[in-house]
């Protein structure tokens, strides 16, 4: 079984910067696809991005895309999201994911093994 934690979460003001960061322990990192997924208050989760077990695929939603870059370096079993140009939209509870499987075998975010706690982003206008 696989820990996730993730951090890097604040408030940060529209237009602005944050990386957040998944670290994982319990096992080796590359042997897991890993993804973001959020929450905002009274909505359902939704789809971020996600990264194959090489990183070298990675998958984005529209609202994101061109703004925010995930990452991985599994020497350090951590993944990464840089969210750059942040809209007070993107305001939610960010939460990492890791799968077995993965994007390359069709695997939806919402079916992933484990997740971490989440981790709060609030940007202002």
């Amino acid at each position: 079984q696989v820990q996730l934690v993730e951090s890097g979460g604040g408030l940060v003001q529209a237009g602005g910067s944050l990386r957040l960061s998944c670290a994982a322990s319990g096992r080796t990192l590359s042997n897991y696809a890993m993804a973001w997924s959020r929450q905002a208050p009274g909505k359902e989760r939704e789809f971020v991005a996600a990264i194959t077990h090489s990183g070298g695929r990675t998958a984005y939603a529209d609202s994101v895309k061109g703004r925010f870059t995930i990452s991985r370096d599994n020497a350090k079993n951590t993944v990464y999201l840089q969210m750059n140009s942040l809209k007070p939209e993107d305001t939610a509870v960010y939460y990492c994911a890791a799968d077995r499987l993965g994007i390359a075998y069709g695997r939806s975010y919402y079916e992933y093994d484990y997740w971490g706690q989440g981790t709060q982003v609030t940007v202002s206008s």
